[in-house]
């Protein structure tokens, strides 16, 4: 069965440095673009960033780039989002989300219960 596993969220402070994993199972990993997605109370989901399935090719949303840095070890099954210079708007839940398309079209989608993220003083 396909699964989906978030770690590494918890409590930090502004300014510190947080970084989660996605343990993937189920599917052929290294097949799948992997992307991870975040949601604040009362607000839309939000994509954070995308990785390529060869780990090629990453893109960030803008208020995430330079801070934020995805990475994956397909030998491994994990995707990573690696954290730094944390705001308090960074506060939220945090999904791993696996992805495969062709032409264009979605072919396959599926998700990770999520991880919270809490950056407070």
């Amino acid at each position: 069965q396909v699964q989906l596993v978030e770690s590494g969220g918890g409590l930090v402070q502004p300014g510190g440095s947080l970084r989660l994993s996605c343990a993937a199972s189920g599917f052929i990993f290294s097949s799948y673009a992997m992307r991870w997605y975040r949601q604040a109370p009362g607000k839309e989901r939000e994509l954070v960033a995308t990785i390529a399935s060869t780990g090629g090719s990453t893109n960030y949303a803008d208020s995430m780039k330079g801070r934020f840095t995805i990475s994956r070890d397909n030998a491994k099954n994990t995707v990573y989002l690696q954290m730094n210079s944390l705001k308090p708007e960074d506060t939220a839940v945090y999904y791993c989300n696996a992805r495969l398309s062709s032409f264009g079209s979605r072919v396959a989608d599926y998700w990770g219960q999520g991880t919270q993220v809490t950056v407070s003083s």
